[in-house]
């Protein structure tokens, strides 16, 4: 069996057959006029040739013939028909022509001429299946599983829509701090470092937008965001990233029911411009974000699932729920927290989309009261494939009132 190191030397002798009929295998620049592209496959059946060609727009088979096809031209870096037997997978190359279709009916590029753009010493592997290399070495990914690519340009048009909803509403993009003196704006661990130039002092990665943006309100930015990286030092998993891009806004003059009927509107417009669709299939969940989203009640929602009553409960209560559901008990669990793993007990199974709203204020304690229900706070949350996937509220801008709490 043929190692790493047999076909490095194989694609060596290739690029020195290459350098001794004065081809240059490495030039500059390449004209985009022409058909450039990764070398896929090759086929060669002495006059006649395909070579399957791939750029970023997908991928068009190259047909030569060998009574079309140019001569060697050194000079200029064009292969000739006996040249192409020297071209490997992951080679680049520019070829001019004309589109033609082949006697099976596929639409080809009828080569002219075929310049060597970039010779390739090391083969692409056929497949990449292990979860862990193929997140450590995306590059090769995205070039085996081209549907990855995909994903890398539809987050791009997803953050481009969101940026551009946000623009057209009069929201107004700043970039706050990464490097912060102290941390704030969530109940995360940060990361870490130290600047050499202020005298070693102590700095962290920013674990939210929150503090800054509210700054700039009370500067007189009425409507402001910042969309970029954020990092926790903690524990990780398909929903929690140590470094991931998070968008955060604030309006002045907004409460909880403006924001909700916001990021409803605004999820809408985002995903319809990024999927061109509606609706979507995640794992187990069918999930239609066209319509009214449900509204579900926090306190409603526990007593349904487990008939308990979150307003007149003991520590001994929660945690016997917690194991009649095999959920875990800890020490340091108190009412609050025993509470809210029930909540997200349930959240898992929810396919949405579902705002949650009314969460009490001894698990949200930074919201403004509701007015009808002092023991609630104005919070919204959208919970959709079984996950949170947003945070909003009425500020608490009552200093007396942040005080007590």
């Amino acid at each position: 069996m043929a190692t790493l190191r047999d076909y490095r030397d194989e694609r060596l002798k290739k690029l020195a057959a290459l350098k001794g009929l004065g081809i240059n295998p490495y030039p500059a620049k390449a004209e985009r006029t022409h058909t450039c592209g990764r070398v896929a496959g090759v086929r060669s059946f002495g006059k006649l040739a395909f070579i399957r060609l791939r750029d970023q727009s997908g991928e068009v088979q190259l047909y030569l013939q060998k009574d079309d096809v140019a001569e060697l031209d050194a000079e200029n870096g064009i292969l000739g028909m006996k040249q192409v037997r020297l071209l490997d997978t992951g080679d680049f190359v520019q070829a001019t022509g004309e589109m033609v279709t082949t006697q099976t009916g596929e639409k080809s590029v009828g080569v002219k001429t075929l310049r060597l753009l970039t010779k390739s010493l090391r083969p692409m592997p056929e497949k990449l299946e292990n979860k862990e290399e193929r997140f450590r070495r995306r590059y090769v990914d995205m070039n085996v599983n081209p549907e990855v690519r995909q994903r890398f340009v539809r987050r791009s048009k997803f953050w481009q829509a969101t940026r551009d909803y946000l623009n057209k509403n009069g929201f107004v993009e700043v970039n706050v701090p990464v490097l912060e003196h102290t941390t704030g704006g969530a109940d995360a661990n940060p990361f870490v470092t130290h600047m050499d130039a202020l005298d070693d002092q102590q700095f962290y990665l920013r674990i939210s937008h929150e503090l800054p943006l509210k700054r700039l309100v009370g500067a007189g930015f009425e409507k402001v965001y910042d969309l970029g990286p954020r990092f926790r030092n903690e524990n990780y998993s398909d929903e929690h990233l140590p470094e991931h891009i998070a968008m955060e806004w604030y309006a002045a003059y907004w409460n909880w029911r403006d924001g909700m009927q916001f990021m409803e509107a605004m999820y809408k417009d985002v995903l319809e411009k990024t999927f061109g669709t509606l609706q979507f299939k995640l794992g187990r969940f069918e999930i239609d974000m066209a319509g009214e989203w449900e509204v579900w009640d926090y306190a409603t929602v526990i007593k349904e699932k487990y008939g308990l009553d979150i307003w007149n409960t003991s520590i001994e209560e929660v945690s016997a729920k917690l194991k009649e559901h095999n959920l875990e008990v800890e020490k340091t669990d108190s009412i609050p927290r025993g509470i809210d793993k029930l909540w997200k007990n349930i959240r898992k199974d929810v396919a949405g989309p579902v705002w949650l709203i009314n969460t009490p204020k001894f698990i949200s304690p930074l919201a403004k009261s509701n007015p009808e229900d002092e023991r609630v706070v104005e919070r919204f949350q959208p919970v959709i494939a079984g996950s949170e996937l947003g945070n909003g509220f009425s500020e608490l801008n009552d200093p007396l009132d942040q005080l007590e709490r």
